[in-house]
């Protein structure tokens, strides 16, 4: 149970949640006990052999500044002992062996870590599922271009619910183990073809052998339903997430942010466990091209299956279809691991739809089902003034091609004298037909799909532009940007708005603008990283 621990903890800033100071303190493996300094085990994987014959984790106090990028904040408390407590050292299960530190068996949590119960390893992972995504957000892995085009630049998460399933299951997962290899089991170095045809025959024999279990399943018990949907035990906001991508980094909220989003997630426990073991705990930045490609490259299986797992829940006939947009030019292979030949299932769902728009109205019926725990903090119908919530709300509705020009991420400073100034983030989201391409997204682009989510608060660590503008030019920047047409269009608009590094007040104001996301994100904030604001 520590090593799993572990293994998911070794990137989170751990804090007590009753140390009014809050520390922060990293875990660590020691080959010291408790008592005495600390002697950390440095290896390049947390699963690595530590080469020590026994093994201590223990905390150590986090002693750099804490910059927003690389910051994921975990609570520690009684309450959180007492859930561990229940999920894994209540039940009665036996332990014969601790798990090897060989790579085939490491790199396979299903294999290293069989011994504990599925619902214990799950429960543990939904319990923080931000914190959980966050570690490919803001761990190593995302970093450039390449490595962040296999997701679409926003989309919602959700997650099936505990056990219901038979791929939640520890049987299933004890058979199908052999399938869930990952690229890192052949440690830092490997080659690209031969690797990649081997788990791409893996991967078809998973979604096979679980199509058919899940097949089975609906046929003999119950068709996909809203019951299917992990509905946050009714008290947690980590079952309905935001993800944003920015070029070359990301983003990720709890909260269904903005207008409803062209593709969406539905994670089940042996997806969310790979991608922690596929980009996180497995992933060597240091690794050679090969070990980098094939964690590209296999992620797009991850992300394949998580749509298909959404498309379950849409009629049998409109599926097909559903999957054909997302896809749009988009080869053959592809299509058949979202839904088809590999990824089968032909049983109708069990909701009653009544439109010919089944998506949207499985994503209206989420919002319902999840309503009593949804994050509304970022949303801009928190925020309290009308007229502005208006303006702001014409503001994201602004899409089309013209936001080519508009910087991923940018921070509007709203100044409104008495009043203090408030803050928003202006995403852009960039549309593509597919998201399939490993180094030639710009041919999949969609101008015309371009889209803004405005959302209160400071999102994303990196922003690109910071604009200053009064309460009463809201609506006159929205009508510029509709404009748009070329990069001296979008200078003219920044001479008049941004703040940008040449300014003679940028630092008071950055300074002003860090506070205020220190007070608004007083756990979950951190220094921002200006490495890419753009000075156009």
């Amino acid at each position: 149970v520590s090593r799993y621990l572990y293994e998911h903890l070794f990137l989170a800033h751990l804090y007590f949640d009753d140390d009014a100071q809050r520390h922060y303190f990293r875990l660590i493996r020691s080959r010291t006990p408790p008592g005495v300094a600390a002697d950390p085990i440095a290896t390049r994987r947390p699963y690595d052999d530590p080469g020590s014959e026994r093994v201590y984790y223990r905390l150590q106090r986090e002693q750099e500044t804490i910059v927003d990028k690389t910051h994921m904040p975990y609570a520690l408390g009684a309450q959180r002992m007492a859930r561990w407590r229940e999920w894994f050292l209540t039940p009665d299960y036996a332990v014969d062996q601790l798990p090897s530190y060989d790579p085939t068996v490491a790199a396979n949590p299903f294999l290293a870590f069989r011994a504990l119960p599925v619902s214990a390893r799950y429960r543990f992972l939904l319990d923080e599922a931000e914190f959980t995504i966050m570690g490919f957000i803001k761990g190593p892995v995302c970093r450039g271009q390449v490595a962040l085009d296999v997701i679409q630049d926003r989309f919602w998460v959700f997650f099936l619910a505990d056990q219901r399933l038979p791929q939640q299951r520890d049987d299933f997962l004890a058979r199908a183990s052999a399938f869930l290899r990952l690229p890192a089991e052949a440690g830092s170095s490997s080659g690209i073809i031969g690797p990649w045809r081997e788990y791409a025959r893996l991967e078809a024999q998973y979604l096979r052998h679980k199509s058919a279990a899940l097949s089975e399943y609906a046929l003999a018990k119950e068709r996909p339903t809203l019951d299917w949907i992990w509905d946050g035990d009714g008290v947690n906001p980590n079952a309905a997430l935001t993800v944003f991508r920015h070029y070359d980094s990301a983003s990720v909220s709890k909260g269904l942010l903005g207008e409803p989003p062209k593709t969406v997630w539905v994670l089940s426990y042996p997806l969310l466990e790979r991608i922690h073991y596929l980009l996180v705990a497995g992933f060597d930045v240091y690794g050679n091209v090969g070990h980098q490609a094939l964690s590209r490259l296999y992620m797009d299986f991850m992300r394949m299956e998580a749509e298909f797992n959404a498309l379950t829940f849409l009629p049998l006939e409109r599926r097909r279809a559903v999957r054909d947009y997302w896809y749009r030019d988009a080869g053959d292979e592809a299509k058949e691991h979202v839904y088809g030949t590999l990824a089968r299932f032909e049983v109708d769902s069990g909701i009653r739809f009544r439109t010919q728009t089944p998506l949207a109205e499985f994503y209206a019926m989420l919002r319902t089902r999840l309503a009593p725990v949804l994050e509304r903090q970022r949303e801009l119908a928190s925020v309290p003034d009308a007229g502005l919530r208006q303006d702001l709300a014409a503001l994201a509705g602004v899409h089309g091609a013209s936001l080519s020009w508009w910087p991923e991420v940018l921070i509007l400073r709203v100044d409104d004298p008495p009043h203090a100034a408030r803050y928003f983030t202006v995403l852009r989201n960039t549309g593509h037909r597919h998201v399939t391409s490993l180094l030639r997204e710009g041919r999949e682009l969609q101008p015309d799909e371009n889209t803004l989510t405005v959302v209160a608060g400071i999102l994303g660590s990196y922003p690109n532009a910071i604009f200053r503008v009064q309460r009463d030019e809201i609506g006159a920047l929205a009508t510029a940007l509709r404009t748009l047409a070329s990069e001296n269009d979008y200078r003219a608009l920044a001479d008049r708005y941004a703040v940008r590094r040449t300014h003679a007040d940028f630092w008071s104001i950055s300074d002003a603008l860090q506070d205020e996301h220190l007070r608004l994100a007083p756990i979950a904030g951190g220094l921002l990283d200006y490495s890419r604001l753009e000075n156009r």
